[in-house]
């Protein structure tokens, strides 16, 4: 199927930048909660409040940036968000070296970060789109795929082994130096972007353009149930994340290690999905394939309130993890596309502006939500409810397949 055949240099090169910084990313996974606890002494109160923040703040300071970045070019808006991620993360190792560092310096960074994030993947998927031909778009998108989940597999085993060595300041700097590193990448892709219609009239944007990515998703067709159905998925699977790390590490008596490999093998998955999701939509077309893609990822979160102690709870939670993401590896790149080709090119931004902070709250607001259940009722319960709304997410999937123009 041509999988290795070159999507061109600017293509390498914004691959290149994506792979150093989701790998950074993940290898700093959890620094700020541990550079919390262990660094600044803060309470549980404190440590949720960190993550809430980073969520929901840094979603609502990305929201008018959204219709700012499809009147802009999109590269230097790239670059741009890079150099305020790495700006932002460097001042943690340098306030803890000069014994400078606060809880509100954490506060602060995961805001800008969280905001820089959105923007970032607003600006970059207008870029694709016009850096890509239509035809390639599902190759590049599979690819970016792949790389998240090998980055996933590997960061956090890697970055916890280098939390264990030099602290969790240390995977921070590391985090840093990937978004400069990024920021290089992206500029060597070279100046061939052409300015945005009506880039010149639209110094800022009006004050209506701030809803309208909302507004395009919820009248097109084609977008609508995704956007309900994804942004649900993407919640229910975050609310239970703390909660089966209470029920694993807790509960069950796992060790940290056993935790951490669960969930990291299964990642395979993610690479094996990528990689067959090109197949599957040349044989059965994309519709098909997002429509059952989308239904057998709901099957797998029930599973996981049945996790028991010992081998078997272990492999139990292994075998479930890697049908999700097996799933989910097919699902996300073919979703990509298909939400690319359905958004006019002139409003990509803030339409992926709009749907990432929706389901950057959401997440928020279900994991919030979802603690405070299993509070009530235990994590296993918490767990078994989520896993059985899992199972309704598929009925705001497109039942149909919906041919809109390709924006030229």
């Amino acid at each position: 199927m041509g999988a290795k055949r070159s999507l061109g240099r600017e293509f390498a090169w914004l691959w290149s930048a994506y792979a150093i910084s989701t790998f950074g990313t993940r290898l700093a996974f959890g620094a700020f909660p541990l550079i919390a606890i262990l660094v600044l002494h803060a309470g549980a109160a404190e440590v949720a409040a960190l993550a809430a923040a980073g969520l929901a703040v840094g979603a609502a300071v990305a929201l008018p940036l959204g219709p700012w970045v499809d009147f802009r070019r999109k590269r230097p808006v790239m670059i741009t968000m890079d150099l305020a991620r790495f700006t932002a993360l460097i001042s943690i190792p340098v306030a803890y070296a000069l014994d400078l560092l606060s809880f509100a310096q954490l506060l602060v960074v995961s805001v800008v970060v969280s905001a820089a994030e959105i923007t970032f993947g607003a600006a970059s998927g207008a870029f694709l789109k016009s850096l890509v031909p239509p035809q390639d778009l599902l190759a590049a998108n599979g690819r970016f795929e792949a790389t998240t989940w090998t980055a996933t597999m590997l960061g956090p085993p890697v970055g916890g082994a280098a939390i264990g060595l030099f602290g969790p300041v240390m995977t921070v700097l590391a985090d840093a130096v990937s978004h400069l590193l990024s920021a290089a990448g992206i500029r060597a892709i070279g100046s061939k972007e052409a300015p945005p219609a009506g880039a010149g009239a639209r110094a800022l944007p009006r004050a209506g353009d701030v809803l309208d990515g909302w507004r395009h998703i919820l009248a097109e067709p084609a977008l609508r149930p995704l956007f309900f159905n994804t942004v649900l998925v993407n919640g229910l699977i975050m609310a239970t994340s703390p909660l089966l790390a209470v029920l694993m590490l807790g509960q069950l008596g796992f060790a940290p290690w056993q935790y951490g490999l669960a969930f990291a093998a299964p990642c395979i998955g993610g690479l094996i999905g990528s990689r067959l999701a090109r197949r599957l939509v040349a044989r059965h077309g994309s519709h098909r394939v997002l429509f059952t893609a989308g239904w057998l990822r709901a099957c797998w979160l029930l599973g996981l309130a049945f996790i028991g102690p010992g081998a078997a709870g272990l492999l139990l939670v292994m075998a479930v993890e890697l049908g999700l993401i097996t799933c989910m590896g097919v699902f996300n790149p073919v979703f990509a596309t298909y939400r690319l080709d359905h958004i006019a090119t002139d409003r990509i931004a803030r339409t992926l502006s709009a749907w990432s902070v929706t389901s950057k709250a959401t997440i928020a607001a279900m994991t919030a939500l979802w603690g405070l259940l299993a509070g009530l009722t235990g994590p296993r319960t918490a767990v078994a409810i989520a896993g059985l709304l899992m199972l309704a997410t598929p009925l705001l999937l497109p039942r149909r397949s919906l041919t809109a123009d390709r924006a030229q």
